[in-house]
C-alpha cells in the first residue's frame, strides 16, 4: 500500500466526517440558527420558560453571533448526548463538565462547587468541612451518589445520612422528588446540614424566603473526591468550527455570562487552568460531574 501524504489523509478525513455527521439541509435565505439542546425543566439551569441561567447564556452567545435561537428539549439525565447532539437535534449544549469526552468541550467559563448548606443563628456552631467532628452527632442531607456523599461514607458517616434523590423524572409532580426537597427539609430541620450541588442551593437561597436564613460554604477539592467542577459548552466533534466561534464569544460575553451566573446565586470560583490544551480532548478526570448523567 502505497503511503499517503499528510494532505492527502486530510482531506480523506474531511470527506469521511462529511459523508458519516448527517446536517440538515437548510435553503440558502434561511435565517442561521443557534440550535440548543437544554432540559424542559431543570431550574435554575433551564425550563421552556426560558427561565434559567443557561437559557439566559444561550441568548447572549446567540444574540453576540447574530444567531437566532432555537431549542430542542430533552431532560437532562441519562442518554442525552445519544438523543441530542449524536442525532443531530441539535448542535451545542450550553454547560458541560470541562474534559467531557463524549463531545467537543470549549474552554471552560465558569466553576462552581458542592456547598454545605447551615441555618444561621439556630446556636449551633458552623461546621466548616466534612472532617469537622461535630457532624459525627449531625443528621447530614445529601444526594445519593453524589461526591459529598462518597466522601462521608469514606469518613463514616453512613449511618448519619439522609439521602435524597439527585435526579427526577420531569412527569412525577410530587414535590419530594426534586432537588430542592433537600434544602426544604434544613429549613423545617428534618436535616442539621445539607450538602447540596452550589448552583442549586444559590438559586435556592436567591428565589425563597430562606436568603436570610441559610449560609453556603464551597468544599475544596479533596485528594481522591473532587468537589469542585468546570464548565464548558459542548458540541459535536467534528465540528470544530461551532467550537472555535464558542469561545470567540465566550471571550467577548465573559462579563455578561458571569453577571447571569451571579443573579441566579451560582457560587463561582475561579477557574481553574486545564491539564492540557483543550485542542486534545482529553478527558480530565478531575472535571467529569454535573448534576446528572449525560450519556
Amino acid at each position: 500500500m502505497t503511503r499517503m501524504s499528510g494532505k492527502r489523509w486530510a482531506i480523506a478525513g474531511a470527506l469521511i466526517v462529511a459523508a458519516a455527521v448527517p446536517w440538515p439541509a437548510r435553503a440558502a435565505d434561511e435565517p442561521k440558527v443557534l440550535r440548543v439542546c437544554a432540559d424542559p425543566d431543570n431550574l435554575p439551569f433551564s425550563n421552556k420558560q426560558s427561565e434559567g441561567f443557561e437559557n439566559k447564556i444561550a441568548e447572549v452567545i446567540a444574540r453576540d453571533l447574530g444567531l437566532t435561537l432555537e431549542y430542542f428539549w430533552w431532560p437532562h439525565q441519562r442518554g442525552l448526548v445519544r438523543n441530542t447532539l449524536a442525532a443531530d437535534a441539535c448542535d451545542v449544549l450550553i454547560s458541560i463538565p470541562t474534559g467531557y469526552d463524549p463531545v467537543a468541550w470549549t474552554k471552560p467559563y465558569y466553576r462552581s462547587a458542592w456547598v454545605l448548606a447551615q441555618l444561621q443563628g439556630n446556636g449551633a456552631k458552623a461546621v466548616t468541612s466534612l472532617d469537622d467532628p461535630a457532624l459525627k452527632k449531625l443528621r447530614i442531607g445529601t444526594y445519593m451518589g453524589s461526591p459529598p456523599y462518597d466522601a462521608l461514607a469514606e469518613r463514616g458517616l453512613s449511618a448519619n445520612l439522609v439521602t435524597y434523590p439527585l435526579f427526577f423524572d420531569p412527569r412525577v409532580t410530587d414535590p419530594s422528588r426534586r432537588p430542592a426537597k433537600l434544602l426544604q427539609d434544613l429549613l423545617t430541620g428534618e436535616v442539621d446540614v445539607a450538602i447540596a450541588w452550589g448552583p442549586m442551593a444559590g438559586y435556592f437561597v436567591k428565589t425563597s424566603a430562606a436568603q436570610s436564613k441559610l449560609t453556603l460554604s464551597p468544599l475544596e477539592d479533596e485528594r481522591v473526591v473532587p468537589m469542585t467542577f468546570q464548565f464548558s459548552m459542548g458540541v459535536r466533534k467534528p465540528n470544530q468550527a461551532l467550537k472555535k466561534q464558542l469561545e470567540e464569544s465566550i471571550d467577548r460575553r465573559r462579563a455578561d455570562i458571569t453577571k447571569i451566573l451571579d443573579d441566579y446565586g451560582v457560587p463561582l470560583l475561579p477557574l481553574k487552568p486545564l491539564a492540557a490544551p483543550a485542542e486534545g480532548q482529553g478527558r480530565d478526570k478531575s472535571q467529569g460531574h454535573r448534576h446528572h448523567e449525560k450519556q
